[in-house]
C-alpha cells in the first residue's frame, strides 16, 4: 500500500502547475509509448491498428465475396462500386472531423492531461453524430441523381440505390464507431480497437451470407442484406466501444458528467484542425467520382473488374492506413511529451516500414492477380481486366505506402495542409486531367488510365517526400 501511495503523490507532484492537468485516478498508472524501444513503440501501437484494419477492410471484400454469388453478379458488384464512389465524397466530411480528434486526443495523453482527453472523446462523437446524420440525409436526397452521373444504369442503378439507402440510413453510427477506434488508439488502448474491429468484422462476415441468401429461415435479401448486415455490426460494435470506455477498462474513462465540459469553441478546435484534411479527401472523393464514369465507359466488365482491384488495392492501403493511425497517435504522444527528436526518429522508421510492407504487397498482387480475380468472376474478359489492373498499380505500391506514412505523421500532429495541397495536386493535376487527355482526346482505352493512377501516386509521394525533409511537422502546434 505504501508503494502504491507513494507512486499516487509523485504522479500529482509531477504534474503541479500545469494548466488544466486534472489528472482522474492518478493512482493509475497509464500506458506511455513515449519510452523505450522506438521500433517496439511502433509495432505495439501500429500492429493492432494494422490488424484491426484488415479486418475491417474484410467488410467490403466479404460484401463483394458474397455479392457475386448473386444471379446478376457483375451488376450486384458494379452497384456496389458506383455506392462507394459517392459514399467516398460523404466520408470525406469525417476528415473534417478524424484528424483533429486523432491529434488533441493524442496530444492531451502524451500531456498526462486526461480531463482534457475525456472531453475530446466527447466532443469528437458528438461531432461524428451530428455530421453523419446530416450527411445521411443529403444522401439520400441525393442518390439516384448521384449514382447516374457516376454512369450507373439499369440493373446496377436499381441495385446501387436499394443497397445506398440503407447504407445512407448508419452512416453516423459509421462515423461515430471509426472514433471509438480513433479514442481507443488515442489514448494507447490500441489491442482493444484492434479486438472491436476483427469482432465487428467476424459479425459482418458471420450475417452477410445469413441475410443475402436468406440461411437459417431468414428472408433472401440480396445485395440489400449486405447492407444490413454492415450496418448491423457497426451497431453493435459502437455499443461495445461506449462500454469499454464506461466502466473502466481504458486508460480514459468516459464519465456523464466529467470535470472539463464539452464546448463549441473546443469542438471548432477540431473542425478548424480538420478543414485541411477535409479539403484534401473531398478533392480527391470528388477527383474518383469524376474518373469512373471514364472507367464506366467501356463497359459493365470493366467497372466490375476496376471494383473488385480496388478492394484489393484498398486492403493494402488500409494495412498501412491502420498502421499509420497507431503512428499518428504515436507521434502526438511524443509531441505532447516534448520528445522531438523520438518523433522524428519514429517517423522515419515508420516510412520504412510502410514501404516494406507494400512492396510486399505489390509482389504478392502481381503473381496473384489471376487466381484473385477468379475468386469473384468466371467471364473470362473481366477477369483479363483485372489482372492487367492488378499488374500495373503492383509497381507504384510501394510509393503508396511512403504516402500514407507521410499522410499519418502529419495527421499525428494537426499539421493537414501540406497534405491538402498535395492530394489536390494528386487528384486533379495527376490523374483527372491526364485520365481525360488520354482517353477522350488521344482515344486510348482503359490501359491508359490504370498507369496514370499509378504513375501519380509515383510522382506525388517523391513530392511529399522532400517536403517531409524539411521538417516542419515538427514545429506545428496544437
Amino acid at each position: 500500500m505504501s508503494l502504491l501511495f507513494e507512486r499516487s503523490r509523485l504522479s500529482c507532484e509531477f504534474r503541479v502547475g500545469k494548466e488544466h492537468i486534472l489528472a482522474r485516478n492518478v493512482d493509475t498508472i497509464k500506458t506511455d509509448f513515449t519510452e523505450g524501444s522506438i521500433m517496439g513503440s511502433i509495432l505495439r501501437m501500429g500492429l493492432p491498428s494494422l490488424f484491426g484494419f484488415l479486418a475491417q477492410h474484410i467488410y467490403a471484400m466479404t460484401d463483394m465475396f458474397w455479392v457475386s454469388r448473386l444471379p446478376a453478379a457483375e451488376s450486384a458488384v458494379a452497384a456496389i462500386t458506383f455506392f462507394s464512389n459517392l459514399m467516398w465524397v460523404l466520408f470525406a466530411f469525417n476528415s473534417l472531423i478524424g484528424p483533429g480528434s486523432v491529434a488533441v486526443i493524442s496530444r492531451r495523453y502524451g500531456e498526462k492531461a486526461y480531463d482534457l482527453t475525456e472531453t475530446a472523446i466527447k466532443e469528437t462523437l458528438i461531432l461524428k453524430l451530428f455530421f453523419g446524420g446530416l450527411l445521411g440525409v443529403v444522401g439520400l436526397l441525393i442518390l439516384p441523381q448521384a449514382l447516374g452521373l457516376l454512369g450507373a444504369a439499369g440493373d446496377a442503378l436499381a441495385l446501387g440505390i436499394g443497397y445506398g439507402r440503407i447504407m445512407l440510413f448508419g452512416l453516423p453510427i459509421m462515423y461515430a464507431t471509426y472514433s471509438i477506434f480513433t479514442a481507443l488508439r488515442g489514448v494507447a488502448n490500441p489491442n482493444m480497437a484492434m479486438a472491436l474491429m476483427i469482432g465487428s468484422n467476424v459479425l459482418n462476415l458471420v450475417l452477410d451470407p445469413l441475410f443475402i441468401f436468406g440461411y437459417l429461415g431468414l428472408p433472401a435479401l440480396g445485395i440489400n442484406g449486405a447492407a444490413y448486415a454492415s450496418v448491423l455490426s457497426f451497431t453493435i460494435t459502437l455499443m461495445l466501444g461506449v462500454i469499454l470506455f464506461r466502466t473502466g477498462r481504458t486508460n480514459v474513462v468516459l464519465h456523464l458528467i466529467g470535470k472539463i465540459p464539452v464546448t463549441l469553441a473546443s469542438m471548432g478546435k477540431i473542425l478548424r484542425i480538420g478543414i485541411p484534411a477535409w479539403l484534401g479527401e473531398l478533392s480527391f472523393s470528388t477527383s474518383r467520382m469524376l474518373i469512373t464514369p471514364i472507367v464506366a465507359s467501356f463497359g459493365t466488365a470493366v467497372v466490375a473488374a476496376y471494383g473488385v482491384a480496388i478492394q484489393l488495392f484498398a486492403f493494402g492501403i488500409m494495412m498501412l492506413v491502420g498502421m499509420g493511425l497507431g503512428l499518428s497517435s504515436l507521434i502526438g504522444h511524443n509531441l505532447g511529451a516534448e520528445k522531438f527528436e523520438r518523433a522524428k526518429t519514429t517517423a522515419d522508421r515508420a516510412i520504412m516500414v510502410g514501404v516494406g510492407l507494400m512492396t510486399v504487397m505489390g509482389l504478392l498482387s502481381f503473381a496473384a492477380a489471376e487466381p484473385f480475380m477468379r475468386l469473384f468472376f468466371e467471364s473470362p474478359e473481366t477477369i483479363r481486366q483485372g489482372v492487367e489492373i492488378l499488374r500495373i498499380w503492383a509497381f507504384g505500391f510501394p510509393f503508396f505506402g511512403a504516402f500514407i506514412m507521410l499522410e499519418q505523421i502529419h495527421g499525428g500532429v494537426g499539421f493537414n495542409t501540406p497534405p491538402m495541397v498535395v492530394s489536390i495536386i494528386h487528384s486533379w493535376g495527376l490523374q483527372v486531367l491526364p485520365a481525360i487527355v488520354t482517353t477522350q482526346l488521344l482515344g486510348l482505352d482503359q490501359t491508359a488510365v490504370w498507369w496514370v493512377l499509378a504513375v501519380s501516386g509515383m510522382i506525388s509521394t517523391v513530392g511529399f517526400y522532400l517536403y517531409y525533409r524539411r521538417g516542419a511537422w515538427l514545429r506545428f502546434k496544437v
